[in-house]
């Protein structure tokens, strides 16, 4: 492990992302800063996103993919010992900087402890203190020694709190096309041209699918007796995930044509898509960028639900909705997202042209405003950070 944090020597920058949608955000900063660092160390934890760019992942990224106030207690254990040896080898080594890509209970708390140490720390996608758990901000502000956001707003409510901080925009805005070409989608996954087709996400992660897709995959089953051509595509994340969910649609009597289950390839799914059923979280903001009328769902562990939804104090958790800040799409949550009621709010989203329409204009409004030159602004900060820190001497 590299020992020196030195510009002018071989450069270490330690980053955790612990999710899909993480590794994909950090991919995005690493591409504006490895050419910035070419011959820097980057390693901690990642996925494929990160290593495309040189990132080394000390330790395997699904290990810190879970979601929900008791599934982390049961998995508490082994990540805490994880956070631990990783902390560990960072205080040894005492990289340039330390670069936290969102989860925030595994990262704040790594950072609090390197920044006490003298290390310089980032935090790239600030915690929703603007949604919830607004409490976060003064263990922001012992942790993080620069903030990058990725909303507007955001911006000054850090800066208020004495958190300097940078809008960077959202990656996901220059990724996805302000036009996407529904055909050309449709011809690479083979699905119809002409038939109306929804896309299904109800999550990467395991432990999301295993709440949320019995409800997707009966709300299918109920739109298809009431539209036979409906076409289905679901983009999973891994082997499991595509092998759970098939087994799901075997057991609801249905055939894997109807619901055409293919790895990865989200964005292609989204961009094929006429209307889309996805569980809360990041991809309900890809599709509003891809300018698609959606239903946003979501379902946990019954215990973590009583607690968390006394916490939150917006009417809404879904990204475009809170962007909006009105319900500009339907939230179906815990109990409310029965089959029935998620095939009844989808069928209305497919046969609403007028309502297609708005969000057609709010969408591509939402993404102008949200797109910005991420990777290069977020590698500029980094480089600031790292120049800025006593401990280049």
């Amino acid at each position: 492990m590299a020992s020196s944090a030195d510009l002018a020597g071989r450069t270490a920058i330690a980053m955790v992302a612990g999710e899909t949608s993480g590794d994909l955000l950090a991919g995005r900063l690493l591409s504006g800063l490895r050419p910035q660092l070419p011959d820097a160390l980057m390693h901690g934890i990642g996925g494929p996103n990160m290593a495309q760019h040189g990132f080394v992942s000390d330790f395997p990224m699904e290990k810190l993919s879970v979601r929900g106030l008791f599934e982390v207690l049961a998995h508490y254990r082994e990540i805490k010992g994880i956070q631990i040896a990783l902390r560990d080898q960072l205080l040894a080594e005492r990289p340039a900087v330390f670069i936290g890509v969102d989860a925030p209970d595994f990262n704040l708390g790594l950072e609090a402890q390197l920044k006490s140490a003298g290390i310089p720390t980032m935090h790239f996608i600030g915690p929703s203190i603007w949604a919830w758990r607004g409490g976060r901000i003064k263990k922001i502000a012992r942790a993080v020694s620069h903030m990058l956001v990725i909303f507007p707003f955001e911006e000054e409510l850090y800066r208020q709190a004495g958190i300097p901080a940078t809008y960077v925009g959202h990656p996901l805005a220059q990724v996805i096309p302000m036009e996407p070409d529904q055909a050309a989608a449709r011809v690479a996954l083979d699905l119809p041209v002409h038939a109306p087709v929804v896309a299904l996400l109800p999550g990467s992660r395991m432990s999301e699918l295993k709440y949320n897709a019995v409800a997707f995959v009966a709300a299918a089953k109920l739109l298809l007796q009431r539209d036979s051509s409906l076409q289905f595509v679901a983009p999973m994340a891994g082997e499991a995930q595509h092998r759970y969910f098939n087994e799901l649609i075997a057991q609801a009597g249905l055939q894997d044509v109807q619901i055409k289950v293919i790895d990865g390839q989200s964005h292609r799914a989204l961009a094929a898509a006429d209307a889309v059923m996805v569980a809360s979280g990041t991809a309900s903001l890809e599709v509003a960028l891809f300018k698609k009328p959606m239903v946003i769902a979501y379902k946990m562990m019954r215990a973590s639900w009583y607690v968390l939804r006394h916490m939150g104090y917006q009417p809404w958790i879904g990204l475009p909705n809170i962007l909006a800040q009105e319900f500009l799409v339907p939230e179906l949550l815990q109990d409310a997202a029965t089959p029935q009621a998620l095939a009844d709010a989808l069928w209305q989203q497919l046969q609403d042209g007028a309502h297609r329409d708005r969000l057609q204009r709010r969408f591509t409004e939402m993404h102008h405003t949200l797109l910005r030159d991420t990777a290069g602004e977020s590698a500029r900060a980094v480089l600031e950070l790292i120049a800025q820190s006593p401990r280049r001497a």
